[in-house]
């Protein structure tokens, strides 16, 4: 599953990051396999999307976090 098609609660655990002009950049910003992330905010017209990534907030364009694969965790830890 993608990054943008979680819904905002929904805790995933990172599993890749594509190919792609932005995978460097995301790996540095801590979207490393195994990292826990949650959305928790869309900007009025859905882009930028706001992440909570292990201890601080991550703003992503859809088109950066559409490289990322997530899977999701059971439902008992989203909030």
């Amino acid at each position: 599953m993608k990054l943008t098609e979680l819904h905002i609660g929904q805790i995933a655990r990172i599993q890749s990051v594509a190919e792609s002009q932005f995978k460097e950049k995301l790996q540095e910003m801590g979207c490393i396999p195994g990292s826990l992330i949650k959305p928790i905010l869309k900007a009025p017209f859905g882009d930028p999307i706001a992440y909570e990534l292990e201890e601080y907030t991550l703003s992503m364009r859809k088109q950066e976090a559409d490289t990322v694969e997530v899977r999701v965790l059971d439902p008992l830890f989203s909030s």
